[in-house]
């Protein structure tokens, strides 16, 4: 009978240590389409401040903010989309609205003045909303939010982003690119 007892215990430990370690897996790999993001044109979402320059035209030369719609205000033709388009597809869309009864030829440029923030939670000195600076790592970032905590996993980390509308998260390792409004989650380490 005392032969039998081991067993059942070495059993139900089993099954503990594997139902624990089975929580460690609740996040994938980042997908493919969330590493491809990195690499496509800059798309322009709210929080983004463009500096807009139309050539020979002061009055309409300024700095516009991408509203929580998705929207900048621009004189003359009023409510302009910009969410999900690149610089090059929003100038040509100014331009063309311009175009109809306000300026014969108008050359419109846009730069981003400021990027929307990024987020940084978990196990890092400053949690918080940080700037985003084009060519950004995550472990870039986590310096900037004062470093990992003594908890901290140091190797890898989720990222939330969107992309083409959607949100979707990832785990990555801090050598990563970030993006424009990514959201960084350090997890604390299991031992």
């Amino acid at each position: 009978m005392s032969f039998v007892q081991p067993k059942i215990f070495l059993a139900l430990s089993l099954a503990a240590m594997t139902a624990a370690l089975g929580g460690c897996t609740t996040y994938k790999p980042a997908p493919k389409a969330f590493n491809e993001a990195t690499i496509q044109p800059y798309t322009l979402d709210s929080g983004d401040r463009l500096r807009v320059t139309v050539f020979d035209q002061q009055s309409l030369t300024n700095t516009y903010t991408v509203d929580q719609a998705g929207y900048i205000a621009f004189p003359l033709i009023g409510q302009v989309p910009a969410r999900g388009r690149t610089l090059q597809q929003l100038s040509g869309q100014i331009a063309q609205k311009l175009q109809q009864g306000y300026l014969r030829d108008p050359d419109v440029t846009i730069d981003v003045d400021r990027y929307r923030s990024i987020f940084i939670m978990g196990e890092v000195g400053q949690p918080g909303q940080y700037a985003y600076v084009p060519g950004m790592t995550v472990q870039n970032a986590i310096a900037v939010a004062g470093g990992f905590t003594s908890r901290a996993n140091q190797s890898m980390v989720d990222v939330t982003r969107k992309i083409n509308g959607q949100v979707l998260t990832g785990r990555i390792n801090i050598s990563g690119p970030i993006i424009a409004g990514d959201t960084i989650y350090v997890r604390e380490r299991l031992f």
